[in-house]
C-alpha cells in the first residue's frame, strides 16, 4: 500500500543495479508504504544513477518521519565505509564514497551493503529463510551474486569480498557460474538452441519477440520443448555444482533462489534441489532445502529497510 504517514518513523531503501534503480520507504519490518522504480541509462554512468536518487529522495522524505537509509549495491562494497569498489556494469562508481554522500544529502544514518547480501538478509529475516540458520541466497538476474546470512547477521569477509557465487569456476577453462547461469548466458543458450531446432515451439517463441530469450523457457516446458528441457537440466547441473561448494564450506539449511531466473519457479527449484542432492557427501545428503524467494523483486528494498532498523 502506498500512503503518507506524517509524523510517523519511517526509513529509506535505496536499490542500486546495473539496469534498475529502487527507492522506497517503510518500516523496520520490511514492509513497503511507497516506493519509486527507474530504469538505469548505463550512457549516464554512475552520476545519471546518482541524479536520479537525489532527484527523487525529497519526496520520499517529505512528511515522514525518516530515522535512517539502507543500501543493496549490485556490485562489491566496504560495507564499513559505505565506499563502492566497483560496479561490473556502470562506470563511475569505483571508488565513490556512497554512504558518505546520502549523510551529506539527508542528514541521517546510511549503511550501505552489496544487493545480493541485503537480499539474502531479507529472505532470511522475512522471507523464505525465516526460521533458518545459516540461510544462502543467490540472485539469477544479469549476474549471479550470493549472501549469507549466519546467527540472524550477514556474513562478511575480508573487504571487500562477500560470497561471490557467481564468479566460482566451474572448470579449469574458466567458465564461472555467471557464465553459465546468468540471464544473458541463459539467453545466449535459447538463441542457440532456437537456431539449431528452427521448427520447435523454443524457437517460435524467440522469433515472436527480441531480447530477454529466457523468458520464453517457461512457456515452453510447460509445453514439453525438448530444447527448454535442456536448458534447464544444463543450468540445473551448474548452478547445483556451485552450490555443493556452498554447502561443503557453510552448510547452510536452507538456499534461496531470488533474481529474474527464479520466475522459472518449480521446474528450477525443483531440478536445482535434485541436481545438488548428487554432489555433495553422502555423509550431508540430502543436502539443504532449495526455496524459492519468498520475497520476490522487493528481497532487497526489504532487506535494507531491516537493516537500516537495525543501525544504532
Amino acid at each position: 500500500m502506498n500512503q503518507r504517514r506524517r509524523g510517523v518513523s519511517d526509513y529509506l531503501a535505496i536499490e542500486v543495479g546495473g539496469t534498475k534503480l529502487q527507492l522506497m520507504a517503510g518500516d523496520a519490518s520490511g514492509a513497503i508504504h511507497e516506493r519509486r522504480r527507474f530504469s538505469v541509462d548505463r550512457t549516464l554512468g554512475a552520476q545519471g544513477i546518482r541524479d536520479q536518487i537525489q532527484q527523487a529522495l525529497p519526496a520520499l522524505i517529505q512528511d515522514r518521519e525518516i530515522r535512517g537509509i539502507g543500501v543493496g549495491f549490485g556490485g562489491p562494497v566496504n560495507w564499513k565505509t559505505g565506499a563502492i569498489a566497483r560496479s561490473h556494469q556502470i562506470e563511475g562508481w569505483s571508488g565513490f564514497e556512497l554512504g558518505a554522500w546520502l549523510r551529506r544529502l539527508t542528514s541521517l544514518p546510511v549503511r550501505v551493503e552489496n544487493d545480493a547480501n541485503v537480499a539474502a538478509f531479507g529472505e532470511a529475516r522475512a522471507g523464505a529463510g525465516r526460521g533458518c540458520d545459516p540461510v544462502f541466497y543467490i540472485t539469477l538476474g544479469s549476474g549471479v551474486g550470493g549472501g549469507l546470512v549466519v546467527g540472524g547477521k550477514i556474513y562478511h569477509g575480508a573487504v571487500p569480498g562477500e560470497a561471490e557465487i557467481g564468479h566460482i569456476r566451474l572448470d579449469r577453462s574458466g567458465a564461472t557460474v555467471e557464465s553459465r547461469c546468468s540471464g544473458w548466458a541463459v539467453d545466449a543458450r535459447v538463441r542457440a538452441i532456437a537456431a539449431k531446432d528452427p521448427g520447435g515451439r523454443l524457437a517460435a517463441l524467440v522469433r515472436s519477440g527480441s531480447g530477454s530469450e529466457a523468458r520464453h523457457l517457461l512457456p515452453a516446458l510447460d509445453q514439453g520443448d525438448p530444447g527448454a528441457q535442456r536448458i534447464l537440466r544444463e543450468a540445473a547441473d551448474d548452478l547445483a555444482l556451485g552450490l555443493s561448494h556452498v554447502t561443503h564450506l557453510f552448510h547452510p539449511e536452507i538456499i534461496i533462489l531470488g533474481g529474474g531466473l527464479s520466475s522459472l519457479g518449480e521446474p528450477l527449484r525443483s531440478a536445482v534441489e535434485s541436481a545438488l542432492a548428487g554432489c555433495v557427501m553422502e555423509v550431508f545428503a540430502p543436502g539443504p532445502r532449495v526455496a524459492l524467494a519468498g520475497l520476490g523483486e522487493d528481497a532487497v528494498p526489504a532487506g535494507a529497510l531491516i537493516l537500516a532498523g537495525e543501525m544504532p
